[in-house]
């Protein structure tokens, strides 16, 4: 006779291929549903993804799509998803007057657009600030209702910065970053020669997170994450930018004065000293050569600061763009198509950029690497009026005093008895408290010196904004 195989056996047989084929789908659709529920979630991968370079410059200009955009908009999707549905309504109020500092950044954006040259490259640029300055922020702003989403998003950054951090120092260590004095020592973390700056913004606006974390947090916690605060600012000398290296500071000593302005006035002094001996006797030995990168900050004419000059006839181009274009400016993203019209005759062709995988190349200035002057130049008056209202409210977010909370009662058996231990937990409340007016003044600073135009970073720059916001600008109301 021939064996028999039971009848739940061949079930089981046969389902088998089929339940390994559907697994992707079935932890998709999990993921899915998790994000629903809870898009902080959503809002960490984004910052997870933004590790992943474009390899580009300029994203906007090359009309190149990243994960991280492609993250973020899924990101607004599911913040649009839950407001439409009613799963959790923001606060009308807080809302409608939340709102009128993007309606009319955007409503500039329009316009620069309508009356450009070439409409469909403004188009590409409408698209990238809208995404940057308004959506993104917005729906990151909205997606953390609670402490577990601020350690959420808080800590995806942290791990984000943590590992740029790790690869830059690695790249010192073994010789494989970016070519600095003809050595390629320079960290540029997974990004690349071509976005030098980016490894510095992701670290310099991931010491801010981490050491408002950390000052929020008590015990063992803080002592923890303010070490890491701490190791991180070797990667960020390590990147040799010297406007992250001034944002960082200047955004660190805002933070402190809000904490305690004793412990400030005690970093500051210690930072200063650090900066003395850093600029006086770091000639010697080799490797990069941080006093030589400190003090050719005021300095225009030495090498290898080549970049310092063309910055200043990229900043004198735009000028005399708006002083020809001052009303609505030229366009979005038409800078380029301008600069040589107006660029005074010390500008290079290019910025050199040169690392031991791809080898030495030139690459197109394609902005005037100051966002401030990009809109001035871009957006005209009527942009840089709606672009500076908009920061303008950030920044009364970011420095407005809250109400002190009524104490919570403890409730209970002996719940009318005062009780000294029954404090809450407000290290939500703290850490906004403490990242917002930091992360501003970062932005506002790299804003002199950048612009948004670096790949992936800028989705970053995105949902840092949201989190200022978030502090009182745009908050999420109660459970319908």
């Amino acid at each position: 006779m021939y064996p028999t195989v039971a009848p739940n056996r061949w079930r089981t047989i046969l389902r088998a291929p089929v339940t390994v084929a559907l697994a992707p789908l079935a932890w998709a659709l999990t993921a899915v549903n998790a994000a629903v529920r809870r898009p902080s979630l959503a809002v960490g991968a984004t910052v997870l993804l933004v590790c992943l370079p474009s390899g580009t410059q300029d994203v906007s200009a090359s009309g190149k799509i990243t994960p991280a955009d492609i993250a973020a908009a899924g990101v607004i999707a599911l913040v649009a998803f839950r407001l439409l549905t009613g799963s959790r309504g923001p606060d009308r109020v807080t809302i409608r007057h939340g709102w009128i500092p993007y309606a009319a950044a955007v409503a500039s954006f329009a316009v620069a657009t309508v009356t450009a040259t070439d409409v469909g490259t403004s188009a590409r640029g409408f698209v990238r600030y809208t995404e940057l300055f308004v959506l993104v922020p917005v729906a990151a702003a909205l997606a953390i209702r609670d402490r577990r989403d601020v350690f959420i998003v808080a800590g995806s950054i942290v791990a984000t910065t943590v590992f740029e951090g790790a690869v830059g120092v690695y790249q010192y260590l073994t010789g494989t970053g970016a070519s600095y004095a003809g050595q390629f020592v320079r960290a540029v973390g997974t990004f690349g020669a071509e976005q030098i700056e980016a490894m510095g913004a992701v670290v310099g606006y991931g010491i801010l997170v981490t050491l408002a974390l950390g000052l929020a947090l008590r015990g063992r916690a803080r002592i923890a994450v303010v070490a890491v605060a701490l190791l991180l600012t070797v990667p960020l000398g390590l990147s040799l930018s010297r406007g992250a290296w001034i944002a960082t500071a200047a955004s660190v000593f805002v933070m402190l004065v809000v904490y305690s302005w004793r412990i400030a006035v005690a970093v500051f002094g210690a930072t200063v000293l650090v900066v003395v001996v850093l600029s006086t006797g770091a000639s010697t030995g080799s490797g990069p050569r941080f006093g030589e990168r400190v003090t050719s900050i005021f300095s225009t004419s030495s090498e290898p600061d080549r970049s310092v000059q063309d910055r200043y006839a990229l900043w004198a181009t735009a000028v005399g763009i708006w002083r020809d274009h001052p009303v609505f400016g030229v366009g979005m993203k038409d800078f380029v198509e301008y600069r040589d019209r107006y660029a005074p005759m010390v500008l290079s062709a290019g910025s050199d950029v040169d690392d031991p995988h791809a080898g030495y190349r030139r690459e197109p200035l394609l902005s005037p690497h100051n966002q401030y002057l990009q809109v001035l130049s871009e957006q005209g008056t009527v942009g840089i009026l709606a672009f500076g209202g908009m920061l303008g409210a950030l920044g009364v977010t970011a420095l407005r005093r809250r109400r002190t909370p009524e104490p919570v009662q403890p409730t209970g058996p002996g719940r009318g008895v005062a009780s000294d231990t029954a404090e809450p937990d407000r290290s939500e409340t703290r850490f906004f408290d403490l990242a917002a007016p930091g992360l501003l003044t970062w932005t506002l600073i790299d804003f002199m010196y950048g612009d948004v135009g670096a790949g992936p970073t800028g989705v970053l720059l995105g949902i840092l904004l949201g989190l200022v916001a978030r502090r009182s600008l745009l908050t999420p109301g109660e459970e319908s």
